[in-house]
C-alpha cells in the first residue's frame, strides 16, 4: 500500500537519545495529536498549557468507523503534523514533547515484519456479539467485571481475538502482536509499540487492580503472552530518523504520553475529581467521571473502569450513538440543519408519542447488547419528520439520565460539563438533556477537550504544571432545566425502558 511514510529519506544522522526536556533558548512548545474516529487534529501548546494561537490543523474523516486500514490514519496524522508544522512558529520556539490521544478499544494485528495482518477493527464493529454471549455463558462475568473493569462485549479484546481466531484462522496465525491504533501509531512513528496504562485498561484484558494484563483471563482465552504487548508506565520515544528528517522541528522532541480520548475528554474539560462529571457527545456519546486513587470497590453493571494512569481510574458509561446518529438520520430525512434546529424549539417536550431504541450500531451502557438495534415506536400517518428528529435526541438523552443514575453512587450531586461538537452545533439538543437529567449542563468552552487533555497530561508528568485537578472548567453557556418538562421527560423514560425490557430483557 502506498503511504506518505513512503519513499521519504532514512539515511540521517540519528537525533541524540538525550533531550534536555523543555529547556533551551527559545520557547519550549509540545505538540498534541488527537487521533479519533471522526478525525485527525493537532494543534501546539506552550509550557503552561495554554494552546498556541493559530497552531492547530485538523483533518476530517468520512469512512466507515467500525472498520480502518490503520496505515490510511496513520498517512492523515502524518499529514496533519506536515500541514501542522508550515505555521511560521520556528523562528521563536522549539518542540521538545509530543502527546497522543487516541480512540479506545481498537484491535489490530501485526506480523514478524511489523506489518499489519488484519484490518484495524474499532468499537464499532459488533461482528463479535454473539462471541461476546458465548463468553458470558463460559466464565462468571460478574468477576470478570470486577477485575477488569469491562462486560463481555464486541467492542472489547476478548471477544474480538476469539471471533478473529474463528473467522480468520490464517491472519490469527500470522499475528505476532496485538496492538491498538496508539500502539500502531507508535510503531509507524517511533518504530516502537509499547502501550500505556490509559490505551490497556480498556482492552478488557487488563487487571485494574494490578495494572497489568489480567494473565489468568488471558490463559483462559487460549492468548499467547507474548502476543500482548509491553505495558510502560513512562515512555520517552524518539521518532524514527526517516520522519526526524521530515520534520526538523520534532527532531529532539519525545513522545512522553498516550493516553485514551475518553480520559483525555475529561482532563481537557476540567473534570479531573469526582465532583464534576464530563458528558461528551461525538460520533458516539459517553459520561465520565475521573479520580485519583483506586477503582471502585463495586462497580455497577452499567459502567465500565478505566484507568488514566497509575495514579487515576476513569469510570463511566457510553453510548455507541450519538451525534453520529444525528446526523445520518437528518442527512438521510434530507432536512436543513439551520431551519432544523428552529423547528426542534418549537416542539414541545415528548409531544410527538413516539418511544425510540437508539441502538443503530448496537447497545454498550446501559445493557452492553451489541445486537440490540434501534427502533421507532409509535409512528403514525401525522408523524412528520421533525418529531422523529426530536424523539431521537430526546431518546439519547434518556441513555445518559440512565448512566447518570449509575454514576450517582460514585459521584453524588456532581456538575455535569458537556463537550463535543454535535452538542455545540445544537442549543435544543443540550436543553433537553439537561431538562431529562433535571440538572444543569454546564457546556465546555473547549471544543476539542482530548486534545489539551493530553497535552495538560503530558505537562504534568514532565513537571511543567502542578496538579490537572488545579485546572478549572471553562464554561460558554449554562443550561438550567426546566423542570416540569423533567417531569414530562420521566415519563418517556419510562416508557423506553418498558420496551427494551419487553425486547431484549433475560
Amino acid at each position: 500500500m502506498s503511504s506518505v511514510l513512503d519513499g521519504v529519506v532514512s539515511e540521517v544522522e540519528p537525533a541524540p537519545d538525550i533531550v534536555s526536556v523543555m529547556a533551551g533558548p527559545k520557547p519550549s512548545f509540545l505538540l498534541s495529536i488527537d487521533a479519533g474516529t471522526s478525525g485527525v487534529r493537532a494543534a501546539l501548546f506552550d509550557e503552561r498549557g495554554n494552546q498556541v494561537f493559530g497552531t492547530q490543523n485538523r483533518r476530517n474523516r468520512v469512512e466507515n468507523f467500525a472498520e480502518f486500514d490503520a496505515d490510511n490514519l496513520v498517512d492523515e496524522v502524518v499529514k496533519t503534523i506536515d500541514e501542522l508544522l508550515t505555521y511560521n512558529f520556528h523562528s521563536t520556539g522549539q518542540i521538545d514533547l509530543i502527546a497522543v490521544s487516541a480512540f479506545w478499544h481498537s484491535l489490530i494485528g501485526v506480523d514478524s515484519e511489523e506489518q499489519a495482518t488484519t484490518p484495524l477493527l474499532t468499537w464499532a464493529d459488533t461482528r463479535a456479539a454473539q462471541v461476546a454471549s458465548e463468553l458470558r455463558s463460559q466464565f462468571n462475568e460478574l468477576e470478570i467485571h470486577a477485575r477488569t473493569g469491562c462486560r463481555f462485549h464486541p467492542s472489547y479484546w476478548p471477544a474480538k481475538l476469539q471471533w478473529l481466531k474463528h473467522e480468520h484462522p490464517e491472519k490469527f496465525r500470522k499475528t505476532r502482536c496485538w496492538l491498538g491504533f496508539a500502539e500502531y501509531l507508535c510503531l509507524r512513528l517511533c518504530g516502537e509499540a509499547p502501550t500505556s496504562i490509559s490505551m490497556a485498561s480498556a482492552t478488557g484484558l487488563f487487571n485494574q487492580q494490578e495494572c497489568n494484563w489480567d494473565w489468568d483471563l488471558v490463559e483462559a482465552l487460549g492468548i499467547s503472552p507474548d502476543t500482548l504487548p509491553e505495558i510502560k508506565t513512562r515512555l520517552r520515544l524518539r521518532l524514527s530518523d526517516a520522519l526526524a528528517f521530515r520534520w526538523p522541528a520534532l527532531a529532539e522532541a519525545r513522545l512522553v504520553r498516550v493516553v485514551g480520548d475518553g480520559a483525555a475528554n475529561n482532563i481537557g474539560a476540567g473534570c479531573s475529581t469526582k465532583d464534576k462529571i464530563a458528558l461528551m457527545v461525538g460520533t458516539s456519546g459517553a459520561m465520565r467521571v475521573v479520580f485519583a486513587g483506586e477503582p471502585p470497590a463495586e462497580l455497577s453493571p452499567a459502567l465500565w473502569s478505566y484507568r488514566v494512569s497509575e495514579e487515576r481510574v476513569v469510570v463511566g458509561g457510553a453510548l455507541s450513538d450519538g451525534g453520529g446518529l444525528f446526523q445520518w438520520l437528518t442527512e438521510s430525512i434530507n432536512l436543513d440543519r439551520d431551519e432544523l434546529e428552529k423547528e426542534l424549539a418549537a416542539l414541545e417536550p415528548d409531544s410527538h408519542g413516539l418511544t425510540i431504541l437508539p441502538f443503530w450500531s448496537g447497545e454498550r451502557s446501559t445493557g452492553w447488547l451489541a445486537d440490540a438495534r434501534g427502533g421507532i415506536f409509535g409512528l403514525r400517518q401525522q408523524t412528520v419528520p421533525v418529531e422523529i428528529v426530536r424523539a431521537v435526541l430526546e431518546s439519547i438523552a434518556y441513555r445518559f439520565a440512565l448512566i447518570a443514575r449509575a454514576l450517582d453512587r460514585i459521584a453524588p450531586d456532581a456538575t455535569i460539563v458537556a463537550s463535543g461538537n454535535a452538542l455545540r452545533a445544537s442549543p435544543v439538543w443540550s436543553q433537553i438533556i439537561a431538562d431529562v437529567l433535571g440538572r444543569p449542563l454546564l457546556l465546555g468552552g473547549s471544543a476539542e477537550s482530548s486534545i489539551r487533555g493530553a497535552a495538560l497530561l503530558a505537562l504534568e508528568g514532565v513537571g511543567k504544571i502542578g496538579s490537572i485537578e488545579e485546572d478549572s472548567i471553562s464554561v460558554e453557556q449554562v443550561f438550567e432545566p426546566d423542570m416540569m418538562r423533567h417531569e414530562r421527560y420521566q415519563q418517556g423514560l419510562a416508557r423506553q425502558e418498558e420496551l427494551y425490557d419487553r425486547l431484549y430483557k433475560r
